[in-house]
């Protein structure tokens, strides 16, 4: 009991303190003190006839030539059915044992060659998503059995895991909140496919106010789509009719900020670039000389950007740019 006691205190320390890239491994490595593995895959995946789709993955001691090995094979991994006969459900198992037979050849070899000899793996059906979480725990030793102790134990680590790490993920999503007292925003977590793994009370009326048929569990294709093509450093907002959210990738997740569109987000890239020049202290002439341009015609558009924004100051229009 003080062996799960004291790997629960830890994972919820690390949950608060460690980074977003950091904590997956570290709190491997608190479960590795109660139950010894050599490596881990921790995911979420979505079951299909053709095996496990996989959404997010963490790899730890281990490779992509073992996921791509097991894309190849995963149609042959039994230990799958077994886990979703129930919404949670966790095995101990010797692959040989388990994979025995000709029709199973692709998952021995693949357990062989990666060190997958025993396995602990424990897995949750997400009823709101129909996807799984789960974490497999890996040894290469062909004599280390995993018994039912060590099944119970991580049954009972399992839910705590991967609480800890929504927490973890939380605690860097509300680092991407506005520090303006009342911003109207709103913040959410999803993974590549679009399924919301968390999405707050203004996050989800955002998205109501732009699609009344949101459906509060993924997000809607146009939002995914524009940050599908905008995955890089530095990708544009996405800007619709009521709402516009920004979006960083990190981990193979998407995370989310929505907030209520405003005036300023009528203005072009070019007309946004001279605002911003002028917010920061520039004149019209300087603003002209760091683009390019001759003065009469940035005069002419900083008219144009007064009128968009309704505003006819740089102290106004320095307020109205102060929302991102």
């Amino acid at each position: 009991m003080d062996e799960f006691s004291d790997s629960l205190l830890s994972l919820y320390r690390a949950a608060s303190e460690q980074p977003l890239d950091a904590f997956q491994d570290v709190a491997l490595s608190i479960v590795k003190r109660a139950l010894p593995f050599d490596s881990s895959m921790w995911g979420t995946a979505t079951n299909t006839e053709a095996g496990i789709d996989i959404h997010s993955i963490h790899l730890h001691n281990s490779s992509q030539d073992m996921l791509d090995f097991y894309e190849e094979v995963k149609h042959q991994d039994t230990a799958v059915a077994m886990l979703s006969r129930t919404p949670r459900a966790t095995l101990a198992f010797h692959s040989p044992s388990l994979f025995a037979g000709r029709e199973h050849s692709g998952m021995r070899a693949l357990c062989g060659k990666f060190g997958h000899a025993n396995m602990l793996i424990s897995a949750n059906l997400l009823p709101d998503t129909r996807l799984v979480q789960w974490i497999s725990l890996y040894r290469a030793d062909a004599d280390a059995h995993c018994g039912e102790r060590e099944r119970g134990l991580l049954e009972l680590l399992a839910p705590h895991v991967m609480q800890a790490l929504a927490m973890n993920r939380l605690t860097h999503l509300d680092a991407l909140r506005s520090n303006r007292p009342g911003a109207a925003e709103g913040v959410a977590i999803a993974d590549a496919r679009g399924v919301l793994y968390h999405a707050d009370a203004g996050f989800e009326a955002s998205m109501r106010g732009e699609w009344s048929g949101s459906n509060g569990r993924t997000l809607p294709p146009p939002l995914l789509e524009h940050f599908t093509r905008e995955s890089g450093p530095g990708s544009r907002p996405w800007r619709g009719e009521t709402t516009v959210v920004r979006c960083w990738f990190d981990r193979g997740l998407m995370f989310l900020r929505a907030r209520p569109r405003k005036p300023v987000d009528s203005l072009t890239e070019r007309e946004y670039t001279i605002a911003k020049l002028l917010a920061q202290g520039g004149t019209h002439k300087h603003v002209a000389r760091a683009l390019g341009r001759s003065p009469a015609t940035v005069r002419n558009q900083i008219q144009a950007i007064y009128q968009k924004l309704g505003v006819n100051n740089v102290v106004a229009l320095a307020r109205e740019l102060g929302i991102d």
